[in-house]
């Protein structure tokens, strides 16, 4: 969806998952034109974060993944190190049948014009983020 203007737009959704039957928890969802410098956050922190998950879901971070837009309009998402040296989650892009392990600390390109997910898993636990992504190129 093309906002008024002709303005891309990166669209998010998330959902917390639980549990071996994989409960949703629930859906939210927020959007950000595609203007250099554009930032959506993800993470238990709600005053910084538009996507915000579980007060006690401990395994992620106040602030864990950062969608940012570049100066041409391009996306990339960090996984923004903590307080901790070793994370208690992973993260793991997916895009199709392709799937990539984001570094703690490290940032991945979003496809232009694609969507895909990123799927922050609990290690010690059945629980996951899923944050889906649509950018429309």
């Amino acid at each position: 969806m093309n906002r008024a203007g002709g303005t891309h737009v990166l669209e998010l959704t998330m959902a917390s998952v639980s549990g071996e039957a994989g409960e949703t928890a629930g859906m939210l969802m927020a959007d950000a034109p595609s203007d250099p410098g554009a930032v959506l956050r993800v993470g238990r922190d709600a005053s910084v974060c538009r996507l915000t998950t579980p007060d006690d879901w401990l395994f992620v971070s106040r602030v864990h993944l950062e969608f940012l837009c570049g100066a041409e309009g391009g996306w990339q998402v960090t996984w923004l190190r903590g307080s901790q040296d070793e994370p208690s989650s992973e993260v793991l892009l997916k895009v199709g049948e392709y799937a990539q392990a984001i570094t703690y600390g490290g940032t991945v390109a979003l496809p232009r014009g694609g969507s895909g997910e990123i799927v922050v898993r609990d290690r010690t636990a059945p629980r996951s983020v899923n944050v889906g992504f649509y950018h429309e190129g």
